[in-house]
């Protein structure tokens, strides 16, 4: 099917960084380019995928929950090897184990100017994660029910590295507020789980 693109994006994006990506898009940045990886695999016959807390540093996003995924290196054939070896480093599942599904939309962040290409992979057995010490605080694992859930969609404030007080929606998932590109990300796979239930039910 089509992508939702980025307008399904936007259903969880702040006002402040529609205007920010305006003003990155007049100066003509060549962004570095990322990947990333919302893996889906079965927990006692459950759906989940996994998130990860990143650890604190100086970086634009210390501390924020996001897909495993990073820098897209030298000798990545594309994207996808990315987000896989990415995957691998990070909370430790083989490349073997991750079935891509599709590419998502890419989406820029602006704070670290960063082009990310998100995809959506999934994994036919349980997996036993095993994190990255120096780059992941801890592993979240979401059933996917949760992400479905509207009630699960509320908005929350917040200061950063580079904004204070700002109001941003968000996902509760597992206790854990996620907004920002990992929320936008996460809209436009659950529009497409949505639309392919739909045609599942028509």
């Amino acid at each position: 099917m089509p992508l939702p693109g980025f307008e399904a994006q936007l259903k969880m994006a702040a006002v402040e960084r529609l205007e920010e990506l305006q003003r990155e898009s007049l100066r003509k940045k060549t962004p570095r380019k990322a990947a990333v990886m919302m893996l889906v695999y079965p927990v006692k016959d459950i759906a989940h995928f996994v998130l990860i807390e990143r650890m604190i540093s100086k970086g634009a996003h210390s501390g924020q929950i996001a897909f495993p995924g990073g820098r897209k290196e030298e000798e990545d054939q594309d994207d996808a090897v990315t987000a896989i070896r990415e995957t691998h480093e990070e909370v430790g599942i083989m490349p073997e184990h991750q079935e891509i599904i599709t590419a998502g939309t890419p989406i820029y962040i602006p704070p670290s100017n960063y082009m990310v290409a998100p995809f959506l992979a999934f994994a036919k057995a349980e997996l036993k994660f095993t994190r990255q010490p120096s780059e992941v605080k801890s592993i979240i694992e979401v059933p996917l029910h949760e992400l479905m859930d509207p009630t699960n969609v509320s908005q929350h404030t917040l200061s950063t590295s580079y904004a204070t007080d700002i109001t941003v929606p968000c996902y509760y998932l597992q206790n854990q507020v996620v907004w920002g590109a990992t929320a936008m990300m996460l809209s436009e796979f659950k529009t497409m789980l949505q639309e392919s239930l739909s045609l599942r039910h028509d």
